[in-house]
């Protein structure tokens, strides 16, 4: 099993093909990067994400203190989790009401990975725990109504306004 690792130990990794192998540039994920700043939490991910996103809701922005979230989607199989972890729970004011249940690590903070009880098979991974400039680009952006008017995004990125909420409400 082919593993990248999300965290800053330095001793090998159970396979040793886990260095920066190169694939096609749509293909490629991020290879043996600092994850949280403590060392505490890794993540080791095999494999290529299913899906790469940016989510524009305010909730995303306000929880990574950015103009946006930017996350990895991938299967369970696929994640190996080492270390401690706390998490947050709160529901999404899409109009599904859907809980997300955000895993960071309980000596820095850093927000690495969540989960949705109802998605069993879904490990999303935040695209900055992996450190690496290359990590292949989001295809798709979420609550692009709300999008700050100065990010631009190529062509190829699917953008998905569907906000169902009936009023706006404060997060």
């Amino acid at each position: 099993m082919n593993m990248k690792r999300i965290g800053p130990s330095t001793r090998p990794t159970p396979s040793s093909q886990c260095a920066d192998v190169p694939t096609d540039s749509a293909k490629k994920t991020a290879a043996n990067t600092n994850g949280t700043p403590s060392g505490q939490l890794r993540l080791e991910v095999a494999g290529d994400p299913f899906a790469v996103s940016i989510c524009n809701c305010l909730a995303c922005q306000r929880r990574t203190g950015s103009a946006f979230g930017m996350q990895a989607a991938f299967r369970p199989g696929q994640v190996r989790v080492t270390g401690r972890f706390s998490d947050y729970a709160r529901t999404s004011d899409e109009a599904d009401r859907k809980e997300h249940v955000f895993h960071f690590c309980p000596d820095c903070g850093s927000q690495v990975f969540y989960t949705e009880p109802t998605e069993p098979d879904l490990v999303v991974v935040s695209v900055g725990a992996f450190a690496d400039p290359a990590f292949p680009p989001p295809t798709e952006s979420g609550y692009d109504s709300r999008r700050h008017p100065w990010v631009r995004l190529p062509a190829t990125v699917a953008r998905h306004a569907s906000e169902l909420w009936e009023s706006v409400r404060p997060l």
